[in-house]
Parts: structure tokens; C-alpha cells; sequence
């Protein structure tokens, strides 16, 4: 599973996630991606299974571009523990994403393929999701001016 390395402090606050995605909001490498529609927090194992999911149904044809990294630890307390006693123990790493951030990205495939293996993708993640194609984002920017 993916995390840091190294990391300069072990633990942090837990932040915001107020507003939209001011980077990672085009598709640069592939056609077709994942874009998210509400604020989350996606787990370092969540985008590992929905890698999985896109490779297997794409069979080795094409390629898959991640391109949201899980940096920030989260901390948790053992149950039953009673208040004080100072901040947890490193749980799991989390990528923090904001909606109009593109997750991940497929080339190489046809359309009706990247479709379908977005579509699969979508599946192993906590939170809504459009698939969109590089035409759609590049015509929704034009629009926009």
C-alpha cells in the first residue's frame, strides 16, 4: 500500500476540507479519469483496491495513472481507553481530496474499456464520483472563460 517514505512529524491535525480543488484538476497523462464530487478523505488501501479493479479488467492493455498520494497519518485510541493519556497511535494514511480532483487517470484502452474499468473503480471508493474524458474537462474549462 502506498504511504511516505519519511515524513517530518509522525502525527497531525486532522484539517480542512473546506472548498474545491485549486491543482490535480485536469487529466494530463491518460483519456478518461475519475473525478471527485464531494470532500473526503480516500485510504491508502481504498486506492490500492480500486488500482486492482482497473488492471484486472483491462488486462494488461493500457495504462493506469494514481494521482492522488496518501500523506497524511491518521491517529486513532484503542477502545475502551478513557480520555487524556495524550494523542493516539499512527492508524492508517489518508489523501485528502477535495471535489474537482481527478484520482485516476486510464489511456491506452478504448473508450467503452476505460469506461467500464472507471466504472468498477468508482465501486472501491468512499465517496461520489464522475468519469469524465479529456475532451469533457478541456470543453468544461473553455465554457468557463
Amino acid at each position: 500500500m502506498l504511504m511516505p517514505k519519511r515524513v517530518k512529524r509522525r502525527k497531525q491535525f486532522r484539517g480542512s476540507m473546506a472548498g474545491k480543488a485549486n491543482r490535480g484538476t485536469t487529466i494530463t497523462y491518460g483519456e478518461y479519469g475519475i473525478v471527485a464530487t464531494e470532500p473526503c478523505w480516500i485510504k491508502s488501501n481504498q486506492i490500492e483496491a480500486a488500482r486492482i479493479a482497473m488492471t484486472r479488467y483491462i488486462k494488461r492493455g493500457g495504462q493506469v495513472f494514481i494521482k492522488i498520494f496518501p500523506d497524511k497519518p491518521v491517529s486513532a485510541k484503542p477502545a475502551e481507553t478513557r480520555m487524556g493519556s495524550g494523542k493516539g497511535a499512527l492508524e492508517y494514511w489518508v489523501a485528502v481530496v477535495k471535489p474537482g480532483r481527478v484520482l485516476f487517470e486510464i489511456g491506452g484502452v478504448d473508450e467503452a474499456t476505460a469506461k467500464e474499468a472507471l466504472r468498477l473503480a468508482t465501486h472501491k471508493l468512499p465517496l461520489k464520483c464522475k468519469i469524465v474524458s479529456k475532451a469533457d474537462l478541456e470543453g468544461g474549462d473553455n465554457s468557463e472563460n
